[in-house]
């Protein structure tokens, strides 16, 4: 069958950045070693230049959209390539403050003729997303698509899921992926649970739920040299010891506990432990999260104890791992994290949260402390930070763990997955509501 591919390559996205890197890379090796499907990247033209690295030379590769089609559309292309996207956005975000919010109904999809067009002019049988994306269900065809979080039901009280009409925009999203789809991935049996519990009163059988756990990303490298290691110490100037946290500011990331830690550790044990992290604080949201973080880490007198180093290049990563005393990631958002893995790949000890998913997630491959708790998350760091020898259990409980994780169960969930879509589409049973008609004024004489 053709198989249309919508990638979510923007490196801001944080994992959905690396996961789709991992999806990709493992799509090409299961499309050379069974042939038969054909694949067409619909990639926006700025973010080619994140599938070099990847084998992609039998897959067709096209714009996502070959021009706008709206005359509002065209307005908007106009302004982005006068002023440049970022003060657009500030813009819009201006605008919006002074005007009443239009939310989305969850009850009523916006429909999007040119997309369906587009993917029916390259005769596209379904259509593989590698992250959540309304234009799943706006464009008609029949869709796979990841579903990783749904935070905003279980966690509304942080604004990066429920501000400024982010519940909305999300239950739209969630509501009508999951009622449409032909198949949906899950990271986790937890996360599954969590689809069927909130989605299956819109009709989400189970049988529809695919589980396809995280892998390490596909860029970093394991075997990590000491010509790499004394480079990137260089480069970033790091500290002799250190905790490593890989996260963009969002308030959920709980950064802030983390310096009340370790201001906690310098004034109760004379201890002067290092953290470095890694990440964008674009945005309102993240920005308000970053300037709280650093102004907090300078009243606490603990701000030579932060290294921010921006967002690192992929080249890079495998050695701030290698050389992190521990990964210290008290997130409040489940239910799997990628950095948790790729920690564990790098023999990398793990301080994480106790919550629903994660524990099910790590299980006695880290130290899982209440998130909220800053004395909890004080005694893990020092625990990992102090004990040798918990050092090299939790690593080795970690590799053990990540044993579960193979890109071959991956690639064989993954094939499992595109056969049964492949079925499901082909029989007529894809949950996709009925396709709008072809609008052949946009691509009058096209092939449909």
């Amino acid at each position: 069958m053709r198989i249309g591919i919508v990638p979510s390559l923007n490196p801001l996205s944080g994992g959905l950045h690396q996961y789709t890197l991992t999806l990709l890379e493992q799509l090409t090796t299961l499309s050379q070693r069974r042939p038969g499907d054909e694949y067409i990247v619909f990639v926006r033209p700025k973010d080619e230049q994140f599938l070099t690295g990847l084998i992609l030379n039998a897959w067709c590769r096209v714009p996502l959209l070959p021009q706008p089609f709206t005359l509002k559309q065209q307005v908007i292309g106009l302004l982005i390539a006068l002023v440049g996207e970022g003060p657009l956005l500030m813009m819009s975000r201006r605008l919006r403050r002074r005007t009443i919010h239009r939310f989305p109904d969850p009850t009523k999809i916006h429909r999007r003729p040119e997309f369906s067009n587009w993917f029916r002019r390259h005769r596209v049988d379904w259509v593989l997303y590698t992250a959540s994306n309304a234009l799943s269900f706006e464009a008609g065809l029949p869709y796979v698509m990841p579903i990783h979080d749904l935070q905003h039901r279980l966690q509304p009280e942080f604004p990066e899921v429920s501000a400024n009409g982010e519940w909305e925009r999300r239950e739209y999203l969630y509501r009508n992926a999951t009622r449409h789809a032909t198949l949906i991935l899950a990271d986790s049996e937890v996360g599954k649970e969590d689809i069927l519990r909130l989605y299956g009163p819109y009709g989400v059988s189970s049988d529809r739920v695919k589980v396809l756990p995280y892998l390490p990303s596909n860029y970093l490298s394991v075997e990590v040299t000491e010509r790499v290691r004394l480079r990137v110490r260089h480069t970033y100037h790091l500290p002799e010891r250190y905790f490593f946290y890989p996260a963009h500011f969002w308030p959920h990331k709980n950064h802030s506990r983390i310096v009340s830690a370790l201001a906690l550790l310098r004034r109760e044990r004379g201890m002067e432990i290092h953290v470095v992290l890694c990440g964008a604080h674009t945005g309102e949201i993240r920005e308000r999260a970053f300037r709280e973080t650093m102004t907090q880490a300078q009243q606490l007198g603990v701000s030579h104890q932060v290294h921010y180093l921006g967002l690192v290049p992929d080249g890079d990563m495998s050695g701030l791992y290698a050389e992190a005393t521990g990964l210290v990631m008290p997130t409040f958002f489940g239910p799997t994290n990628i950095p948790i893995v790729e920690a564990w790949a790098f023999g990398c000890p793990v301080l994480s949260s106790k919550i629903r998913g994660i524990e099910e997630h790590v299980g006695d491959a880290g130290l899982l402390v209440p998130p909220d708790s800053v004395e909890a998350i004080a005694v893990g760091m020092y625990r990992i930070w102090t004990d040798e020898a918990l050092r090299k259990e939790l690593a080795g409980r970690g590799r053990q763990r990540l044993t579960e994780y193979t890109p071959e169960d991956f690639r064989q969930r993954l094939a499992d997955i595109l056969r049964e879509a492949n079925e499901l589409v082909r029989g007529g049973n894809h949950l996709t509501s009925c396709l709008p008609p072809p609008d052949r004024r946009l691509f009058p004489g096209g092939d449909y």
